[in-house]
C-alpha cells in the first residue's frame, strides 16, 4: 500500500482542534531599529483574528536583495516574559550570542513571534488559556502551531525574503515547534531542533510527562502518531536534531528509536544524508560545539 504523506499530514493537522478561519494577514510596523548586524523591525501581525501577535523581523544590514530566512521558534523554560526576545537577547540555556546576530551575519533574515502566553501576549497563565481553549474545542498547541504556520505565510510573502529558501529552528518548546511546523508545511526546506525531539512513549515510560508544560499535550495524538511518524513527514528535506543524553525531556531510549526509524525513512526516500541526529553528554543546554554544528548545517543546507 502506498504511503500517502499528504493524507497523513492532514490527519496530523486535524488533531489540532478547532482553528480560526484564514483571513488576509495584516501587519503594522511599530518601529525599525538599526543594530550592529541587522535592522530590527518590531511588528504587530493579525494572524488569527482573535488577538494581535507581536513579532520581530531581523534583516541583514548590508542585504543587497532578497535573502533566505529562518523562522525562529522561542523556547518555554518558564520564561513567559521573554518570548520573541530570545531571538535578539538569547537565553540561559543557549549560547550567549543571540541567533539574530549569528544568522544576519551569515546573510539570513529571521522572524520570531510571541506564542500564546509569552512576551507581549502574557497576562493570562498558560493553564488558564489551556482550560478556556479546551472548553471551546480548541487545543493550545494547535493554536500555537496555527499562529506559526500563519507567520510562515507572512514570511514567505515578504519581497525581501527568498520564499523557497526558508528554514526553521528552535530550542526546547521551540524545538518541538520546529519539527511540527516542518512536518505540516513543505515550504520549510530545512529543520533544526535543539533538545526536544521527545519520543512520547519513552517519555511516559520514564515518568517524564511533568517535565513538559500543559501546552504540549494534544488530545488523541498517540492514537494516530508517534514522534518518529510526525518527523517522517519532513523527509526527504534536511533535518538536523541535537540532543543531550542527560536531558530528562528526551529519554535516550526514545532517541534511539526515533533515529532508527528516521534513518530508514530517509534511506527509503533516497536522501540518507539529509537526516542527522547529534547526541552529546549534556543536559538541556546548547553548547558552543552545537552552535557551530547548527550554523554549518544552515550554511550548507539553506
Amino acid at each position: 500500500m502506498t504511503y500517502d504523506k499528504e493524507k497523513r499530514r492532514q490527519e496530523l493537522h486535524n488533531l489540532l482542534g478547532d482553528l480560526p478561519e484564514k483571513s488576509p494577514i495584516t501587519v503594522r510596523t511599530l518601529s525599525e531599529e538599526r543594530r550592529e548586524h541587522y535592522i530590527l523591525e518590531k511588528l504587530l501581525l493579525d494572524l488569527n483574528g482573535i488577538e494581535s501577535v507581536p513579532a520581530y523581523f531581523c534583516k541583514p544590514i548590508n542585504a543587497k536583495g532578497p535573502t533566505p530566512a529562518i523562522l525562529f521558534n522561542h523556547s518555554h523554560g518558564g520564561f513567559y516574559h521573554l518570548g520573541k526576545d530570545e531571538l535578539i537577547n538569547s537565553n540561559v540555556y543557549l549560547q550567549s550570542t543571540p541567533y539574530a546576530d549569528h544568522l544576519t551575519q551569515m546573510s539570513y533574515s529571521t522572524l520570531c513571534i510571541d506564542m500564546w502566553a509569552f512576551g507581549e501576549r502574557r497576562g493570562r497563565t498558560e493553564s488558564e488559556i489551556f482550560k478556556e481553549m479546551l472548553w471551546k474545542g480548541q487545543v493550545m498547541w494547535g493554536m500555537m502551531v496555527y499562529d506559526n504556520l500563519r507567520a510562515l505565510d507572512y514570511l514567505a510573502s515578504r519581497e525581501d525574503v527568498i520564499s523557497d529558501r526558508i528554514g526553521t529552528l528552535g530550542m526546547s518548546m521551540g524545538s518541538t515547534m520546529a519539527w511540527w511546523t516542518a512536518a505540516l508545511d513543505t515550504r520549510i526546506k530545512m529543520c533544526i531542533d535543539i533538545c526536544c525531539l521527545t519520543d512520547f512513549d519513552a517519555l511516559i515510560n520514564s515518568r517524564g510527562l511533568d517535565g513538559h508544560g500543559i501546552f504540549y499535550f494534544v488530545p488523541k495524538l498517540l492514537k494516530y502518531f508517534t514522534t518518529a511518524q510526525i518527523n517522517a513527514l519532513i523527509a526527504p528535506r534536511s533535518h538536523l536534531s541535537l540532543a543531550g543524553n542527560y536531558d530528562r525531556l528526551t529519554p535516550p531510549k526514545g532517541l534511539d528509536q526515533i533515529d532508527k526509524e528516521l534513518k530508514t525513512v530517509y534511506l527509503d526516500e533516497g536522501a540518507p544524508h539529509n537526516w542527522k541526529l547529534m547526541r552529546y553528554d549534556i543536559g538541556h543546554i546548547e553548547t558552543a560545539e552545537m552552535r557551530l554544528e547548527i550554523l554549518d548545517f544552515i550554511k550548507n543546507r539553506l
